[in-house]
């Protein structure tokens, strides 16, 4: 297990996750932007534009990668290649931060492209476990692993999402990446309190928060059904969300993701404006 002071720490600013086309903005007008994110799997090639220009980035900002195609979750060993990849990703851009989601997306020789659910019990605790285990030792730092967005329940769970991820921190030591609007969606999807789950939520091993927008539809039933689609400005009872766990955790590194219908540089920026913002509340 990796002790916990084992990786760089992002400063306790708001951040965003970098599109290719807001290049020469970021570099020419930043305003408070504090850092940035990239998806690892968008820059595990040997050169190009998109390597030149993170790793001018690089220069000026500290940045966390995220990766989305562990499949941390899934059932079958990790992807040696992919592992490898990202080993060397990790070892010549020397990030802040490396996160990877709570999810699985491969079943033997496939590959979907979705980050699908969990069942919470002590089976899943384990292979998780090695699975993290495994990442952070090849990649030689601890990760950090982001509590999903859900749209229903497993029968076959015995603990709540917050206690299995707080076993999962106390087996490998990793960090957590606390996505509050995958609370948000969850909790309304699911009938449940978000403000009752940040309150169990292990928020002394939160190393980034992450916000971002999401789409409202309705089940068979008609209730509520909230997509995580990142495709939106962030939502006010979400920004209410992030005050109220802001207020508990204290300041913490803040990502505005948008990854689909990205918008002009402008309007992201005033995502990141609210963002620091509501960390500057904090400090105040």
């Amino acid at each position: 297990m990796l002790d916990a002071t084992s990786f760089n720490a992002l400063p306790n600013k708001p951040g965003v996750g970098h599109k290719p086309q807001h290049y020469k903005d970021i570099l020419g007008n930043p305003g408070p932007l504090g850092w940035l994110e990239i998806h690892a799997e968008n820059y595990m090639g040997d050169g190009g534009r998109p390597i030149a220009q993170l790793r001018h980035l690089s220069e000026q900002f500290p940045i966390s990668v995220h990766g989305v195609g562990l499949s941390i979750g899934g059932e079958g060993d990790l992807d040696k290649d992919h592992l490898a990849r990202l080993k060397h990703l990790i070892g010549w851009l020397n990030p802040a931060s490396f996160s990877e989601h709570l999810a699985w997306s491969t079943h033997d020789s496939h590959f979907l492209n979705d980050l699908l659910p969990l069942p919470y019990n002590m089976k899943t605790v384990k292979r998780v476990a090695d699975h993290i285990d495994e990442v952070q030792e090849v990649v030689g730092r601890k990760m950090l692993l982001e509590n999903p967005s859900s749209y229903l329940a497993f029968a076959e769970s015995t603990m709540s999402e917050t206690d299995f991820l707080k076993e999962i921190v106390s087996r490998t030591g990793c960090g957590l990446l606390l996505d509050v609007n995958n609370v948000f969606v969850s909790a309304t999807n699911l009938n449940t309190s978000p403000q009752a789950y940040i309150d169990d939520f292990a928020l002394d091993a939160v190393g980034e928060i992450h916000l971002g927008g999401h789409d409202e539809d309705e089940d068979e039933t008609g209730a509520p059904l909230l997509i995580d689609s990142h495709g939106k400005a962030v939502v006010d009872p979400v920004w209410a969300l992030l005050d109220y766990t802001l207020e508990r955790s204290g300041r913490k590194p803040l990502l505005i993701e948008w990854d689909t219908d990205v918008p002009e540089w402008p309007v992201l920026a005033a995502e990141v404006a609210r963002a620091h913002a509501a960390l500057e509340l904090v400090a105040a």
